[in-house]
């Protein structure tokens, strides 16, 4: 096999056989041989009518095998040497006279092979040896199988035993019909499915649009099913929304309006919005207007005096929209003073009962291990609603049309905690806040911390726009003030050249986390004698040093930079129309808090994610040494050995008072004998 010889063609004349494409198609098995065509001779040689009977190609002449035709082996040899007559030098055997491009077409081919008598081929394939043009080997189980044949190639003109052509077929199909994990399809459905949308559509450029028709075919199989009673369409994201504001523009017709004396509480959100915008500060106007509507609703049902848009704290799962308000007197925030001072008084009554109870056990247990003597420092009161870090109330919401929610007050402990931690919000007020040190209270709490800081740091107004209520109140703790009704604002310029012309207008927290210094020492249950006693102490001394901070009203050019960098940067609105410019104030201490000033209109805003700016990286406060195991004092502290020399030396000094104490009760002894 593969080998030329009688009755047989080189592989190289195996294209120039008019009955190849058979080949290809798969009708001639293994080892064909056929018999030479008899052709019309070449030019030059006399005509010879072909010979009765069934012509040289006709389908009953070809054998399989070694089976050789009914002729003549002398009449075979005259054919090959007839054909080798033909050829020219430079052509092979059985090779035409006309162009090569004749071959080209199967028509032209056909009538070149009418006109050439060709000799026996022989189809046979060569051997190949596994490895070589393969990508083999495959095993059966994989789609591949059946390719790696020796025998076979994809160019070739035979194709391998059927049953391992099958094979493959079938190992190909299973791994399309694998289905995914994810959406429960598999790819042969799904190519079924594309192919038959393109064949019902037939739409134009059809390569160039293939991913968008896969993914039309996957949307629709993932639509839900529909009920015969009652369609249930699928909600989107954007329609959701809609909807949750689509409540905000529609107004009661049963509301009264009610006949406002005053300033309005509600603040005019818009026009504070076009002020920011001037230097490219604030949202949208949509979401501006939502949020507009949205305080109004807030208005309308909690009892509120003055309201205004505090900002926005970004959060990894949703943001905080905050609003600043001044409530009403409202009976349960008075109540819920008493009860939380009743609490205190309630734990301070169980302490002294257990501390009585642990001392009987003292008395009666005495062979018990030590018990620890810690006591923990003495827990700072908050201050009272409506004055310090408690002076306003706060409404979060996570976007326009959600209901709001009341924060809770600050506690000093609260922010004194949160002075050592930075943590990202998450956007739930019922996320825990896990930190060291331990932070008391959930991220409500934490929330309504970073809120006081940024107030108490950021919130400024033009130098002399607010006075103080009375003369004395400078000099008081208090932190009521009113507009100076006979403030003339200074000109954009000076506001920008110099930051002596903005002032602070809310109190400076203190180290303790109020903004008025407490004596913890004190309690109001002590009676006036203990009070007057504590006083006497910390006249002495004895007691804590008060702290105070700067002054209501305080200048920002006082407050102290960070490193190199100021705590204020001034700039304008526009160089290019400075007549209609206004002066817009940024906090490099906390990132994301500005405010404008234009005339006797100012205001302060806030976006960013609620943290302060430091210049190195935050580190974790370290742990509190460990508290000691027993007190040590001289009682158990072990004694140095003494030297050979303090010894001989305490030795004599025993002698001579031993001596001495001899001499005296001989002169006793003597005295009473006389």
């Amino acid at each position: 096999r593969g080998v030329p010889g009688p009755g047989r063609t080189p592989g190289s004349l195996r294209a120039l056989t008019p009955g190849c494409a058979a080949g290809r198609a798969g009708a001639w098995p293994p080892a064909v041989r056929i018999q030479p065509l008899r052709c019309s001779p070449p030019s030059g040689t006399p005509h010879q009518p072909p010979p009765a009977g069934p012509a040289p190609w006709d389908s009953q002449q070809i054998r399989r095998g070694s089976e050789q035709p009914h002729q003549d082996p002398q009449q075979a040899q005259d054919q090959r040497e007839s054909a080798g007559q033909t050829r020219v030098r430079g052509q092979a055997p059985g090779q035409s006279q006309s162009p090569a491009q004749h071959l080209g077409h199967p028509r032209r081919a056909a009538q070149a092979a009418e006109q050439l008598q060709v000799p026996q081929l022989n189809l046979s394939p060569p051997v190949r040896h596994r490895g070589q043009g393969t990508h083999g080997p495959y095993q059966p189980h994989e789609p591949g199988y059946g390719l790696d044949q020796p025998e076979f190639s994809p160019y070739e003109d035979e194709i391998p035993d059927p049953k391992a052509r099958m094979l493959a077929i079938q190992n190909a199909k299973a791994y399309l019909l694998k289905t995914s994990t994810k959406s429960g399809l598999n790819l042969y459905d799904h190519l079924a499915r594309v192919i038959t949308k393109i064949l019902d559509e037939q739409p134009e450029n059809t390569a160039d649009i293939i991913e968008n028709i896969s993914k039309d075919v996957k949307w629709a199989q993932f639509r839900k099913k529909m009920d015969t009673l009652r369609d249930e369409h699928l909600i989107l994201p954007t329609y959701e929304a809609a909807e949750k504001c689509k409540a905000l523009f529609v107004k009661d017709s049963g509301e009264e309006e009610e006949e406002i004396v005053g300033p309005p509480p509600l603040p005019n959100v818009m026009e504070t919005a076009f002020y920011f915008e001037q230097a490219g500060i604030g949202l949208n106007k949509d979401e501006s207007y939502c949020i507009f509507l949205s305080l109004k609703n807030l208005v309308n049902v909690q009892p509120i005096l003055t309201c205004r848009f505090w900002g926005k704290i970004l959060g990894l799962e949703m943001n905080y929209i905050i609003a600043e308000t001044q409530v009403r007197e409202v009976e349960d925030q008075e109540g819920g003073e008493t009860g939380h001072e009743r609490e205190e008084i309630y734990e301070e009554g169980e302490r002294e009962m257990d501390e009585g109870e642990e001392e009987g056990e003292e008395k009666e247990k005495r062979d018990e291990p030590p018990k620890s003597t810690y006591k923990p420092p003495p827990e700072i009161p908050r201050e009272e609603n409506g004055a310090g870090t408690n002076k306003y109330v706060y409404f979060v919401c996570n976007e326009p049309g959600k209901p709001w929610v009341k924060l809770p007050p600050v506690t000093p402990a609260q922010i004194v905690c949160a002075r050592k931690i930075k943590k990202f919000f998450t956007g739930r007020l019922d996320a825990p806040v896990v930190s060291f040190p331990p932070f008391p209270g959930n991220e409500a709490n934490y929330l309504r911390a970073q809120i006081a800081r940024i107030s108490a740091g950021t919130h400024v107004s033009p130098t002399g726009f607010y006075q103080f209520a009375n003369e004395d109140e400078e000099e008081e703790e208090g932190d009521a003030y009113e507009e100076n009704p006979d403030f003339e604002p200074p000109p954009v310029a000076e506001m920008l050249e110099s930051l002596a012309a903005w002032a602070h207008h809310v109190k400076i927290i203190l180290k303790q986390g109020r903004c008025v210094w407490i004596n913890p020492q004190k309690s109001d249950e002590n009676a006036e004698e203990e009070e007057e006693e504590e006083e006497e102490k910390d006249e002495e001394g004895e007691g804590q040093q008060e702290e105070t901070g700067p002054p209501l009203l305080t200048l920002i050019s006082e407050d102290a930079g960070i490193k190199s960098i100021p705590a204020w940067t001034a700039q304008a609105s526009t160089n290019l129309i400075p007549e209609y410019c206004i002066a817009i104030l940024q906090s490099n201490r906390w990132p994301g808090a500005y405010a404008f000033a234009s005339g006797r209109k100012f205001d302060n805003i806030y976006f960013g994610w609620g943290h302060k700016y430091s210049p190195e990286n935050h580190s974790p406060a370290l742990p509190p040494p460990a508290q000691a195991e027993y007190p040590i004092g001289s009682e158990i502290t072990e004694t140095v050995d003494p030297t050979v020399e303090e010894e001989m030396a305490f030795k004599a000094a025993q002698e001579e008072a031993l001596a001495g104490d001899d001499e005296e009760e001989g002169e006793e002894d003597e005295g009473d004998d006389e």
